[in-house]
């Protein structure tokens, strides 16, 4: 019988909106994709966000009723075929670990968070995918979503400009029309607020010199909607037309009174907010006309998932290599540690009965190329400098979680630790990220004496009894007697290890 994943060719991706909550459902054919399933749960997720960022426990509890329904249609999908995104909600919820620990219950596929700027590049990837342009073009692509929008400028696969912005239909409605009712003055401060959000983009925007614009997602759908039954055939978005729906919107007195064949209940009660919002950035950025594309975030998560993740692979190696160059990390010294740290995980994996994924794996590997990117800063708080930069830039290609966990690594790479100071992730076992970070403080220690020619076959690494807390490093006699230095630094690391409970390190020479 073939493997399961060799055999299964539909693919699914699940979108966790401000707004509303998606799932799509894909077959790979020959070359091409076909949408097979489509599914959207008005759950406005937004909405259930206090003063102080906590979700409330009806809106969580709205939430996993979606999310036990979208199961349902996810039996016996591979996980390599799902992916499951959350964005702007979830990013800023303070409790938002108490809403994934609720959705593993229900729904057997991590939720991945990932950060304003990355949920910008997915939907610029959805978008340029689906469009006919010319590969020269510079292409802008906006996204009016429940909470935020983004914003992303690119001719390649990989923008040159990819911003998020705290502003989104929901939260607006919530702001400025938390009565529902259309005003001029609300309206104006709405739009303002918009302005005020990308002001600071307009310079870098306009130097960019784009060919054509691109809108997505259900407020700019909303208007490319409404323009259709204007009879605006082409339902090109310019600032004339622009203009005037704002113009005729504002003669309403309130959201539900909007009346246009193509705008549902629901979309009445976010559809102002969003304008607003749009008809800020389409002025500050001077565009002289937009075009709607129906392919955003969902449809850029599939591109990349239906690639089998080598088109993430390829994101995460070219976002690696820009930061190892631009922080001019010792690129000799970084690739030995690499592969001092590939033959300890092999070696550990060949001792234990413990399996762990290739994705964490490799985030081993990416951390130990960038464990030196503050030293430019200073090299005796080099993991507290590196470990900052790793968890603030923005890294296309990582999920937020997958950010922080090397940024983690990286931060307890080097001198003593407390492993209550490990956080705990919901992608991530506790006990797996524990042997990433004695795997990489091994390598680095190893590597220590920056000697490009040293042979990592020398040392084997074993765990007994799959006790992660507990690890042998064998070394050859002949090295450790030519190498006191290396030695005493594993001295250093016992004592480490050894002030957390339970932890010991052993070095064996033979």
């Amino acid at each position: 019988m073939k493997d399961l994943k060799q055999t299964f060719n539909e693919y699914a991706v699940v979108d966790l909106g401000s707004n509303s909550f998606h799932m799509i459902i894909a077959k790979k054919m020959d070359n091409s994709l076909q949408i097979i399933y489509k599914n959207k749960q008005h759950v406005q997720l937004a909405t259930g966000l206090d003063d102080q960022n906590q979700l409330s426990a009806e809106i969580i509890q709205r939430g996993i009723k979606c999310l036990t329904l979208f199961a349902e249609r996810l039996k016996n999908f591979p996980a390599s075929h799902v992916r499951v995104i959350g964005t702007y909600t979830l990013r800023i919820a303070r409790n938002r670990y108490q809403f994934l620990m609720q959705a593993a219950r229900v729904l057997p596929f991590p939720i991945e968070v990932v950060s304003g700027q990355e949920e910008a590049r997915l939907i610029y990837l959805g978008a340029i995918n689906s469009e006919s342009v010319k590969q020269s073009d510079v292409k802008l692509v906006i996204d009016v979503g429940g909470g935020s929008t983004e914003i992303a400028i690119g001719k390649d696969q990989i923008p040159s400009f990819v911003e998020s912005r705290p502003m989104g239909c929901v939260t607006f409605a919530k702001q400025f029309f938390p009565k529902q009712i259309i005003n001029k003055a609300s309206f104006e401060r709405a739009k303002l607020a918009a302005e005020q959000q990308v002001e600071k983009l307009i310079t870098s925007v306009k130097s960019k010199n784009v060919s054509i614009a691109f809108g997505s997602s259900g407020t700019i759908k909303s208007i490319y909607n409404i323009l259709l039954d204007l009879g605006v055939t082409d339902g090109i978005i310019t600032p004339k037309r622009l203009d005037d729906l704002v113009a005729y919107i504002l003669e309403f007195k309130t959201f539900s009174e909007i009346d246009f064949p193509s705008l549902s209940n629901e979309r009445k009660q976010i559809f102002v907010s969003g304008l607003a919002i749009f008809y800020g950035v389409f002025n500050a950025f001077a565009l002289q006309e937009l075009h709607y594309t129906h392919s955003a975030l969902r449809e850029g998560v599939l591109y990349e998932l239906t690639n089998h993740n080598q088109g993430n692979q390829d994101i995460c190696q070219k976002t690696v290599s820009f930061l190892i160059k631009h922080y001019k990390i010792d690129v000799v010294h970084a690739s030995k540690t690499v592969d001092i740290a590939k033959w300890l995980f092999s070696q550990w994996q060949q001792s234990s009965k413990i399996i762990i994924d290739e994705k964490l794996e490799s985030l081993l590997y990416w951390a130990a190329w960038l464990h030196e990117i503050g030293l430019s800063i200073n090299f005796s708080n080099i993991h507290k400098h590196s470990a900052y930069i790793i968890k603030n830039c923005n890294m296309a290609g990582f999920n937020e979680e997958q950010q922080f966990l090397m940024a983690t690594l990286i931060r307890y790479h080097r001198k003593a630790f407390k492993l209550e100071n490990i956080p705990n992730f919901s992608l991530f076992e506790q006990k797996h990220v524990i042997v990433m970070l004695q795997i990489l403080r091994l390598a680095v220690l190893i590597n220590n004496q920056r000697c490009a020619t040293l042979d990592e076959k020398v040392f084997k690494l074993m765990t007994l009894n799959d006790n992660i807390f507990h690890l042998d490093l064998i070394i050859e006699r002949n090295f450790a007697e030519k190498n006191q230095l290396i030695l005493l630094d594993l001295e250093q690391e016992q004592t480490y290890w050894q002030e957390n409970k339970n932890w010991q390190l052993n070095f064996i020479i033979e």
